[in-house]
This record gives C-alpha cells, structure tokens and sequence, in this order.
C-alpha cells in the first residue's frame, strides 16, 4: 500500500504555545502604551502602577472586547476603508482610561492620537515575532484500487 503525506495548517487557539505568546503580547502592548504616554499630550499615567494597570486592561480589552466591537461595527469599518478602527481603538483606550485610575486621557482626540501609536508601535514590534502558521501532518494510506468488473 502506498502512503501519502497530507500538510494542512493546524488551527491555534489565541493562546497556543503555552504562556509566552501572551507575555509577549502584554510586553509590546506595555511598549506601546508607554510610548504613547510620553509622546501624546493628554494621555497620562501618575504612577508605573497606574501605566502597568493599564497595560494590562487595555491588552485584556483587546482580548475580549475587540473582537465583538468589530463585528458589530464591520459596516462602518467597510464603508471608512478600515478608519474606524482607529476610532474603535480609541474608544477602548478610554474605556481603559475608565476602569484605571490615575490613567487619564483627556478627550477623544488624544484617545485617537494615542491609538494610533499603540496601533503603529505594535505593528511594527509585531513584524519581528511573525512565525509561520502551524502545520499538521497527516499520513494516510491509500488502498489499492478495487477492480469490480474483471474480464
């Protein structure tokens, strides 16, 4: 019998690989966030404390929350040619702004300043850590043809 080797990719759970892939995640959100702090006049954080809070709500918001906000808002993200989503990120940096105290932005359009150096500062630091999906391997054995009418 012959063997034949199929390749497909493997679906991945986001956290596949076990506990570094979420640290990373968390560790260039914290990049981000902080760059965003000292480059964006009226996002501030008082204390680390306070910017690591946020660092953490704003990468659990982006876990949990960000995908249904941009399944409820894919018209508006279709029409604008995907600039909505800055303003879906800087929504959810208020909200971060919100639930952390000491963590202040002062209005929208720092919120969308801020978002879009969170949104470019992970981009780039993301183009680093790309790996190629996973692949399963499947081996499967062909039978040899069945001849139904012999003559």
């Amino acid at each position: 019998m012959e063997r034949v080797q199929i390749s497909r990719f493997a679906q991945a759970s986001p956290f596949h690989g076990g506990l570094r892939p979420v640290l990373t995640r968390v560790f260039t959100t914290g990049i981000a966030v902080f760059l965003a702090v000292a480059i964006v006049p009226g996002i501030e954080a008082s204390t680390l404390t306070a910017g690591a809070a946020a660092v953490l709500v704003l990468t659990f918001l982006n876990l949990i929350l960000r995908p249904i906000l941009l399944v409820l808002t894919l018209p508006l993200i279709v029409l604008s040619l995907g600039l909505f989503l800055v303003v879906v990120n800087a929504l959810l940096l208020e909200f971060t702004a919100y639930l952390v105290k000491d963590f202040t932005v002062a209005g929208f359009w720092p919120a969308v300043g801020g978002a879009l150096v969170i949104s470019i500062v992970t981009s780039i630091l993301n183009i680093g850590r790309l790996e190629p999906p996973p692949v399963e391997q499947v081996i499967v054995e062909r039978r040899a043809p069945k001849i139904i009418n012999p003559e």
